[in-house]
């Protein structure tokens, strides 16, 4: 037995071996893109040094002052700090819960539509918003909420109310964010459970008509724990991203009235650092991001295996 397993654990290392001796044309084929990986992905991380500095680009990495922890100190006692990571948090998560959630259920009602000309028309429709840029939809969002805009006179001409402030005021504020980003990509999400639905056994179904099952009971018993395992995987790799709440998003749509409702801690890295000129403060607030965003992507991955049987390698 042990003889065998030897075998085999040799056999698995050579044809590993074999595998990496591929022909220096396809490691070739993979050079510019490791290229560019490496210069605009790896060699920038050095500048995280800056978060131990009193940088000063004048003196350079090499000789700015070393300062420690005193910028990460700084961080974590000051109150709007706090603030805007309430603010990250509260975006991020509602962003990840609704576009699970609205997905999940367009996708179970989109299931439904039995003419295929009229299926994929919906599903071309609520998809094309997600290859607008943010910088095309925020001035189309100024121009339609605005204080003269037609969601205004709408609510003013047809119902009587007074015009609502959806880009000044903090509340309208958070609630236009989220459901602007929900409306724009959950077409795109809405795919990833058509796909899972499309994989979904039609003999089930057939079987579940012949016992007496109405469409309720087949969607509750047959389409809805078919559809769990990618929620879950979904659910959990979205993780990762609970401190990205859409830099070019709040960027082109908030205002100075706003901030304190509507900052996140890209937005406030990018005014501390290339505007305020605070590159080492900056710094250090961007390198805690990416420690706890690294930090909940390992867990992510792990959470998704464990529940999903979900793996990249």
């Amino acid at each position: 037995m042990e003889a065998n397993t030897s075998k085999s654990a040799a056999r698995e290392l050579k044809d590993r071996k074999r595998g990496y001796k591929q022909p220096w044309t396809l490691h070739l084929m993979v050079l510019p893109a490791a290229l560019l990986v490496l210069i605009f992905s790896y060699v920038p991380m050095l500048g995280n040094v800056m978060a131990f500095q009193d940088y000063k680009a004048r003196l350079g990495f090499a000789h700015s002052p070393w300062v420690g922890f005193k910028h990460f100190h700084y961080m974590f006692t000051n109150d709007y700090f706090v603030k805007i990571i309430g603010n990250t948090l509260l975006f991020a998560c509602s962003k990840v819960v609704l576009n699970l959630i609205v997905p999940f259920l367009f996708a179970l009602l989109l299931n439904e539509v039995r003419k295929m000309g009229l299926k994929r028309s919906i599903q071309t429709f609520v998809y094309l918003p997600h290859f607008l840029s943010w910088v095309t939809l925020s001035g189309i969002l100024i121009d339609v909420l605005g204080q003269t805009g037609i969601v205004n006179q709408l609510l003013t001409n047809a119902f009587g109310i007074k015009p609502i402030f959806f880009l000044g005021d903090g509340t309208w504020f958070r609630i236009t964010i989220i459901v602007s980003d929900v409306w724009k990509e959950f077409g795109f999400n809405t795919i990833i459970f058509l796909a899972a639905l499309s994989s979904i056994s039609p003999a089930l179904y057939e079987a579940a008509e012949v016992d007496g099952a109405s469409r309720w009971k087949q969607t509750l018993n047959i389409t809805v724990p078919s559809l769990l395992p990618i929620l879950i995987v979904v659910a959990t790799l979205a993780m990762g991203n609970v401190l990205n709440a859409n830099f070019d998003q709040v960027f082109n749509l908030y205002s100075p009235m706003i901030y304190q409702q509507g900052d996140i801690i890209d937005t406030f890295v990018y005014r501390e650092g290339l505007l305020g000129g605070q590159f080492s403060f900056a710094t250090a607030v961007g390198f805690f991001k990416s420690v706890i965003s690294l930090i909940l992507i390992v867990i992510s991955y792990r959470l998704a295996y464990k529940f999903a049987g979900y793996r990249i390698f």
